[in-house]
C-alpha cells in the first residue's frame, strides 16, 4: 500500500473516532457540575466538529472517498460507550475517554510521520494541530481524574443509572438502595433484552432520584445531627478513632459547622472574599471540606468554580503536569 493510501486509511479513521469524541463531549455537558467545566465541554463539542471537517477536506484532497457512514458510526459508537459505561462509576468512564484521546493523538503522530514520508504540508499541519489539541484535551482528563483521586467533588457529577450501579450516592442511602432493588427485581423478573432492561433501568433510576431529592430536606437535618451528636460523644468517650471517621463522614456530606472550616468566618464572607482566602488554601483536604460545605449550604457558584479551578491547580501539581 503506498503512503498516500496509508493517510487515506489514517483520516478516515481519525474522523469516525473524532466524531465519538465530539458526541462523548456532549454527553458528558449533561454531567458537567459547573458552568466552567459545562463551557469546557461545550467547546470541546465544537472543536471535535471542527477537527472533523478538517480531516474530511485533507482526505477529499488527497482523493479518498468522502465518508458519510463514519459521523453516523461515531454516533453510535458514542452511544454504545455511554450505555455500557452506566455499568461503572464515573472514573471508569473517564478512563476510557482518556483512552480515546490516547488513540487520537499517537495516530495523529502516526499521520504526520506518514505525511513526512509523502512530503505533503497540508496533512503534516493537520496532524500537527490535531496533536496539540488531544494532548490538551488528555492533560484535562489527566487533571479531572487526580481530583478525583484526591478525594474532591469531580468536575462531572455521576448519571442516574451510575449513582445506581456504582453506590455514588452515599448521601441518601434510602432512595439509591431502592433503586438499586428495583433494578435487580426487574430483570431478574423479565429477562428482557439490553435495550429494555437500560430502559427499565433509566426510569427507576429517575425516579428514585427524584424520591431523593424530595426527601433530602427531612433527612439531612436529622442525619447531620445525629452525626455531630455521635462524633461529639466519641470524642468525650476516647474512641478516637471512631470520631475520626464519624468527623470524615461529615465532611463528605457538607456536614461541618462553619467554624471547623478552614477559613475563619466563612459563613460571613461574600464572594469575593470567600474567592480570595480560597485561592489561598494549599492543602487538598482543607480545599474538599470548603467546597462539599459551600455546595451543601450557600451554593454560590462562583465560589464553587473558584474552589474547583484552584482543586484543579494542586491536582495537576501532584500529577506532575505544571
Amino acid at each position: 500500500m503506498s503512503t498516500q493510501a496509508h493517510m487515506i486509511a489514517q483520516l478516515r479513521a481519525m474522523a469516525q473516532l473524532t466524531q465519538t469524541e465530539a458526541q462523548v463531549a456532549r454527553i458528558r455537558i449533561t454531567q458537567a457540575r459547573t458552568e466552567a467545566v459545562r463551557k469546557e465541554l461545550t467547546e470541546n463539542a465544537q472543536n471535535a466538529e471542527r477537527r472533523t471537517q478538517e480531516i474530511t477536506r485533507e482526505l477529499q484532497r488527497l482523493g479518498g472517498v468522502a465518508d458519510i457512514v463514519s459521523p453516523l458510526v461515531g454516533r453510535v459508537g458514542a452511544v454504545v460507550k455511554s450505555t455500557v459505561e452506566q455499568a461503572g462509576p464515573v472514573d471508569e468512564a473517564l478512563l476510557g475517554d482518556l483512552t480515546l484521546e490516547h488513540q487520537l493523538r499517537d495516530r495523529a503522530v502516526y499521520l504526520r510521520g506518514l505525511a513526512e514520508a509523502a512530503k505533503d504540508n497540508g496533512v503534516r499541519r493537520l496532524a500537527d494541530r490535531l496533536e496539540q489539541a488531544h494532548s490538551a484535551t488528555i492533560e484535562w482528563l489527566t487533571t479531572v481524574l487526580a481530583e478525583h483521586a484526591l478525594g474532591g467533588p469531580p468536575a462531572l457529577k455521576p448519571t442516574p443509572v451510575q449513582m445506581v450501579v456504582g453506590g455514588a450516592t452515599r448521601a441518601v442511602r434510602l432512595p439509591v438502595n431502592f433503586a438499586r432493588e428495583q433494578v435487580s427485581r426487574w430483570a431478574a423478573r423479565l429477562q428482557q433484552g439490553g435495550d429494555q432492561v437500560r430502559a427499565v433501568v433509566t426510569d427507576t433510576a429517575g425516579r428514585a432520584v427524584r424520591f431523593g431529592e424530595d426527601a433530602r430536606d427531612v433527612v439531612v437535618t436529622g442525619r447531620d445531627a445525629a452525626l455531630d451528636r455521635a462524633e461529639t460523644v466519641s470524642r468525650r468517650e476516647g474512641a478516637t478513632d471512631a470520631a475520626q471517621v464519624l468527623h470524615e463522614a461529615r465532611t463528605r456530606l457538607g456536614a461541618l459547622h462553619a467554624s471547623e472550616l478552614p477559613i475563619t468566618d466563612y459563613d460571613a464572607l461574600g464572594v469575593n472574599d470567600a474567592v480570595a482566602k480560597i485561592k489561598q488554601l494549599s492543602d487538598i483536604e482543607d480545599l474538599n471540606k470548603v467546597i462539599v460545605y459551600e455546595e451543601a449550604n450557600k451554593n454560590r457558584s462562583g465560589v464553587v468554580s473558584a474552589a474547583q479551578t484552584r482543586h484543579a491547580a494542586l491536582a495537576q501539581e501532584l500529577v506532575g503536569i505544571r
